[in-house]
């Protein structure tokens, strides 16, 4: 692997050198691959759209970056930004790279969460869109235009996390082969009108199986936090080391997603039915209100309180979604007409 690191660091080095006026580019692709987008921005917009499909992209983005923690847990890969100073070496030639507020994650980094998630709930997103189109055009080719921005986006945020120093390319192209294969699967067998029940014990199975993971690995003498260790020390900013992420802060972000889903569903069985009109309304209202939800400052010590403020706030994300602005605009809507 020294060879494959080696060749990941030139390649960063390269990519900082060549795409350095684009800088703001990169580091905005790689916000938007940020696997939260899919919670916070990809949901409330395809859910508008087609139910089944903003469903489908919640479920995707849980089961995903769930499946990524449990990889990073077991693969150990290492991330450019710490592997620069630790494997020693460059010497007296270091690299001609930089970090950024985005590069110091505390996670491991194989495979690429941002490249595994994207991939996945791409997909969703993709397929329904081109499912759409040749149902209403029968035209072959408008249906390989949303397959072709898929693959644009996967490289864009590919080259995001390798410019970055986030991630070594290896570790992009795995997470972005593996994120497909989970898209298909699990884009065929999206828990639309599942019962409460299920949903419960899909979010208290992700979580204990982390933790059951986590204790039996830890028992066995691997110490998962030696990534924060290395973050830490190798971090050109400290400031820039954030807890939301840790491995804790995604698996209770998918476990919360997860209960808020079937809480949602089991308020309101099929959901608000809305024209497009008031539709257009939710989705501006809904990307409001989320993304001030996810700007309150939580308090991150002890770091327990962090994790289930947390876990609320992914709940409150589908019931405000599905269920508080949907309900707003049709009473709204409602009351209009009748005036």
């Amino acid at each position: 692997m020294q060879s494959v690191h080696i060749q990941g660091v030139r390649m960063a080095e390269v990519l900082q050198k060549t795409l350095a006026d684009y800088e703001d580019v990169w580091l905005f692709v790689t916000h938007m691959g940020d696997p939260k987008a899919a919670f916070l921005l990809c949901f409330p917009v395809t859910y508008y759209l087609s139910r089944r499909t903003g469903v489908a992209v919640l479920w995707v983005a849980a089961i995903s970056e769930w499946l990524n923690l449990m990889f990073k847990w077991v693969l150990f890969g290492e991330r450019p930004f710490w592997w620069i100073g630790e494997s020693r070496l460059f010497g007296k030639n270091p690299p001609l790279v930089r970090q950024f507020s985005t590069t110091c994650e505390t996670g491991p980094g194989s495979p690429s969460g941002h490249a595994m998630v994207t991939s996945a709930v791409c997909w969703v997103m993709a397929s329904s869109l081109a499912s759409f189109l040749y149902l209403h055009t029968r035209s072959v080719l408008l249906r390989a235009v949303p397959y072709l921005l898929y693959v644009v986006v996967l490289l864009a945020v590919g080259i995001s996390r390798v410019f970055t120093l986030a991630h070594f390319p290896h570790q992009v192209i795995a997470g972005s082969l593996t994120g497909i294969m989970i898209g298909v699967f699990l884009n065929r067998a999206v828990p639309e009108e599942r019962p409460l029940r299920f949903f419960f014990h899909v979010s208290m199975g992700l979580l204990l199986a982390a933790l059951l993971l986590h204790a039996g690995l830890e028992y066995f003498g691997i110490n998962l936090s030696w990534s924060i260790a290395l973050a830490m020390k190798w971090c050109s900013h400290l400031a820039w080391i954030r807890l939301d992420t840790a491995p804790f802060s995604s698996l209770t972000r998918d476990c919360g997603s997860m209960l808020g889903l079937g809480l949602a569903q089991y308020w309101k069985p099929g959901g608000w039915k809305l024209p497009w009109a008031p539709r257009a309304l939710c989705i501006a209202l809904s990307s409001m209100t989320l993304y001030h939800i996810n700007r309150v400052a939580l308090p991150t010590s002890p770091p327990l309180l962090f994790y289930g403020l947390i876990f609320i706030r992914f709940t409150l994300v589908p019931q405000v979604v599905m269920i508080f602005v949907p309900g707003l605009v049709h009473h709204l809507t409602a009351k209009k007409k009748k005036d």
